[in-house]
């Protein structure tokens, strides 16, 4: 099981302390430091059959700063899955991917149902 987080994110370290009084072993990879590829994302958004816009991180300051909110509807979907492998700070964080099971952010309700 990957588990993709960003050390100073406090859902992260939430969903990090909630896997681990779970006992639920994982990989950590931080996010900032070994972003998602295009090809990752890719895979991880097909397996999660949600929508590519649940992928971006419509919180974060870089969201913001490029104005994606306005020029995300007007670009396709490849160009959009190059644009998240380009800063792990664009994408929606923790992932945890887990063979064909893909959780983006962190539901506690929605763990629970899927990995226990």
């Amino acid at each position: 099981m990957l588990f993709i987080c960003y050390p100073r994110c406090s859902t992260c370290k939430k969903a990090q302390k909630w896997l681990d009084e779970k006992e639920i072993s994982y990989e950590l990879r931080d996010i900032k430091q070994e972003n998602p590829s295009a090809e990752e994302i890719s895979a991880w958004h097909e397996k999660s059959a949600l929508p590519l816009k649940k992928f971006f991180n419509t919180s974060g300051n870089l969201y913001k700063e490029m104005k994606l909110k306005d020029r995300l509807p007007q670009m396709s979907e490849e160009e959009q899955l190059q644009l998240l492998g380009t800063d792990g700070m664009l994408v929606k964080r923790p992932l945890l991917i887990d063979g064909d099971t893909v959780l983006v952010g962190f539901r506690e309700k929605e763990w629970e149902e899927r990995l226990l």
